[in-house]
């Protein structure tokens, strides 16, 4: 009986000890995204800067300036792990009222990750690869105005 005690006991320890470690590999495998990141386009500055807020969330601006000191496009992202889900939330100033929208990882594979919302007007979809340790593409597609549209933004690490 001391025995049977002694395995309840192991097992109750060993799954209460399992619930409290939490495990966000699926956040964790962008962990290269952390970091100052820029496009100098003819027309402006694209700037995207991410940072590690805990272990289960990453938490990111984005800036479009023109002219060196116009900002024509600004938002805030959140990119956090819920569980086993990888939920990509960006607020955009003056859109969808300033509320966030979120876009849910639906693939994954050679340093390409997509994220989908199929009902948002658009995109419907935001994809980042990692090209290299100093380069990464950030992809926005979807429907827009019924027609198919996509625009890449190529990226180096400042």
């Amino acid at each position: 009986m001391k025995n049977v005690i002694v395995i309840v006991v192991c097992v109750l320890f060993i799954s209460c000890q399992n619930k409290s470690e939490k495990n966000f590999g699926q956040l964790e495998k962008m962990n290269w995204l952390i970091g100052n990141w820029e496009n100098k386009m003819p027309d402006g500055l694209l700037t995207e800067t991410w940072s590690k807020e805990n272990d289960s969330t990453f938490s990111g601006t984005s800036y479009f300036i023109v002219n060196s000191k116009d900002t024509v496009h600004s938002e805030t992202i959140i990119l956090t792990q819920l569980n086993d889900e990888l939920v990509y939330r960006p607020t955009v100033k003056g859109q969808n009222n300033d509320e966030p929208v979120d876009f849910i990882l639906s693939s994954e594979s050679e340093n390409t990750y997509s994220f989908e919302n199929p009902k948002h007007d658009y995109p419907q979809k935001i994809v980042y690869k990692k090209v290299n340790e100093t380069s990464l593409i950030a992809t926005i597609s979807g429907t827009q105005q019924g027609k198919k549209s996509s625009e890449s933004y190529p990226m180096k690490r400042k």
